[in-house]
């Protein structure tokens, strides 16, 4: 995970509850939904992981599932969920947090992006790599050759990352 992401998931607390009542909803994947899908969901819609990681995040214990190759969805390398989120009503260790995809190459570029997605936004830049930047909670960073996507990051909605300049 990049630094960029790792600041990400620890703002996803406070951003998930300043927008907790609001009307925008988050993207969803393949049925899974960042504030809203469960492990149970998640466990029915892809079956067992191919492997489990317990952790820590902000002080909470909080899990990650990763299903690699033939486990993952057509088109990805790694699908990765993370689960663990304060709501308003508390902390929630069964909750989708976030949802990551590492696409095999060529899966999606800039032009299927905004076309599935529509504009960004915003856009920013980490380092050599550009992203977009969607407020529903959907983060995409494209690879270095800046066209075909290296992952797209799923969570609940998100007030624009810090360097992000709306996108024109």
């Amino acid at each position: 995970m990049t630094r960029g992401l790792v600041r990400v998931a620890a703002g996803l607390v406070a951003a998930a509850l300043a927008l907790g009542g609001g009307a925008v909803s988050a993207e969803q994947w393949g049925g899974i939904e960042p504030g809203e899908s469960t492990m149970a969901v998640v466990k029915s819609l892809r079956g067992t992981p191919t492997r489990t990681t317990k952790q820590k995040v902000d002080g909470y214990d909080t899990e990650e599932w990763v299903y690699e190759d033939a486990k993952a969805p057509a088109g990805i390398r790694r699908l990765t969920v993370d689960f663990g989120l304060v709501t308003k009503q508390g902390y929630r260790p069964d909750l989708v947090r976030s949802l990551k995809l590492d696409p095999k190459p060529g899966a999606f570029d800039k032009e299927s992006i905004t076309t599935g997605w529509g504009p960004p936004v915003g856009v920013g830049k980490e380092g050599e790599v550009d992203f977009y930047f969607y407020q529903e909670g959907l983060f995409v960073y494209f690879a270095k050759d800046g066209h075909g996507v290296a992952t797209m990051t799923f969570t609940p909605p998100q007030l624009p990352p810090p360097g992000a300049i709306p996108a024109r």
